[in-house]
């Protein structure tokens, strides 16, 4: 496949990131980019359906669920990107942003995922790359004597990935997985300790899935192909991961490559604003309640903590123990603490505008009255999931006892994506940080 770093399509030099259904994802990219200084406009769906992508040259999609994700673009956002990559966009996926592009999906490469069964579909951590020839992968530096904790050129992380089938040979692969490092997890067991103590043969019994990271030795990990004159790179690595230096030196090789765009000093820090002069009750009262609604989040992941069920393994990621929902707990906590930053650091993106700031209480409301009775309701689920992995097999799907069954079941739904009562919350939650964002972003601009 001939490449060039260099942008040859008619499409003006611009990234979309789409946003809907991606959540923690979401955020984790959005931080990420701006942290490598990479330029890019946020969109949903809906912009995508009303046939924004004219004005871009690339389409970024972050991880998340791709049925998700395929619900929300409906069948117009699913053609506008197909149209855009035939006439010559590139399209980058990440995990469920490459699952998205799948048969199972929009069928941009025809690339299918493993069943279930067949997958480890638990691997979370830091993992080696076999890399193929590629920009994507240029300044990458071997470490001397590198170390499990230095930095090495062909280490990268992958949270949870789906595996791939190609079923064309125009695809062409250009990362493989090898060796997976110790500090990594395969579902909640450490890499490292059953490499010296223990058995994935005899764990996979128990756990009754998959669980040997040898199984994802040679496994494609990042592919590139095309659909008509566009290019299409699915990454199940998650290069967005949080203070990762070879992420982010390969998300600078990508926006060059599928976009023309270089690196740029980040458009705004973290700098503390002075909250407005004309700040009225109203105004303080929303601050208030938004404050609140991080102290709730704060007091349920320290719940968790002290109940042994999860700890942290980077600033936005939990590793949970078999048979809670870890994933769903850290997305709300991450998403809150960042609605509270934006407020705390940036205020004027919301409370100079007084409709701006009307609709943000009245949207704090809503999720206040939600929040409080999850927490409370999460609370009461995770101590008897605790007391039902003493005594029993429990995963996050099935559990014999009976109180279980029927909290989780209003909370997140029988659904391996997100549903139930959480799913309401983070929609609600979701959209707020999403408008904030966007606020922040032109306020930035402005100033």
């Amino acid at each position: 496949m001939k490449r060039s770093s260099k942008l040859k399509s008619a499409h003006p030099s611009k990234v979309a990131f789409l946003w809907d259904e991606a959540f923690l994802w979401a955020l984790m990219s959005y931080k990420a980019l701006q942290a490598s200084g990479l330029p890019f406009d946020l969109i949903g769906s809906e912009d995508i359906r009303q046939g924004t992508l004219k004005d871009y040259s690339m389409l970024f999609v972050p991880g998340g669920w791709a049925s998700n994700k395929l619900k929300a673009l409906g069948s117009d956002g699913v053609s506008e990107i197909r149209r855009f990559v035939q006439a010559g966009g590139n399209y980058l996926g990440f995990c469920g942003g490459a699952g998205l592009a799948t048969i199972d999906g929009m069928g941009l490469l025809n690339v299918k995922r493993k069943p279930t069964r067949e997958r480890v579909p638990s691997f979370s951590g830091r993992i080696r790359l076999n890399l193929k020839g590629h920009p994507m992968w240029d300044g990458l530096r071997e470490i001397e004597g590198s170390v499990p904790g230095g930095v090495s050129s062909n280490i990268f992380q992958a949270w949870w990935p789906s595996q791939l089938l190609i079923e064309h040979s125009d695809i062409e692969v250009l990362a493989t997985y090898g060796q997976a490092l110790q500090d990594a997890f395969s579902a909640d067991l450490n890499v490292g300790d059953i490499a010296s103590n223990g058995s994935w043969a005899e764990l996979e019994k128990v756990y009754v899935i998959n669980l040997d990271p040898a199984r994802l030795r040679d496994e494609p990990a990042v592919l590139e192909g095309r659909l008509g004159k566009g290019k299409v790179i699915l990454s199940l690595i998650h290069f967005d991961t949080p203070d990762d230096h070879n992420g982010s030196v390969v998300l600078k090789n990508l926006w060059q490559y599928l976009a023309g765009e270089k690196a740029k000093r980040g458009r705004h820090g973290n700098h503390r604003e002075r909250a407005p002069a004309d700040s009225g009750s109203s105004r303080d009262a929303t601050v208030d309640k938004v404050y609140e609604l991080e102290a709730m989040v704060q007091d349920l992941i320290s719940f968790g903590m002290r109940n042994f069920l999860w700890f942290w393994r980077n600033r936005i990621l939990l590793q949970w123990r078999r048979g809670v929902r870890g994933l769903e707990y850290c997305t709300l906590y991450a998403m809150v603490k960042e609605i509270a930053e934006i407020i705390r650091l940036r205020p004027s993106a919301v409370l100079n505008d007084n409709a701006a700031a009307l609709e943000l209480g009245e949207s704090i409301d809503t999720i206040g009255r939600q929040l409080g009775p999850f927490v409370n309701d999460a609370k009461r689920l995770l101590f008897l999931e605790r007391l039902s992995m003493q005594s029993g097999y429990i995963t996050y799907e099935k559990c014999n006892d009976r109180a279980v069954e029927s909290i989780r079941t209003e909370l997140f739904s029988n659904s391996k994506s997100h549903g139930g009562l959480f799913k309401n919350l983070i929609d609600e939650i979701d959209r707020v940080l999403f408008g904030l964002i966007r606020r922040a972003e032109k306020t930035a601009r402005v100033q």
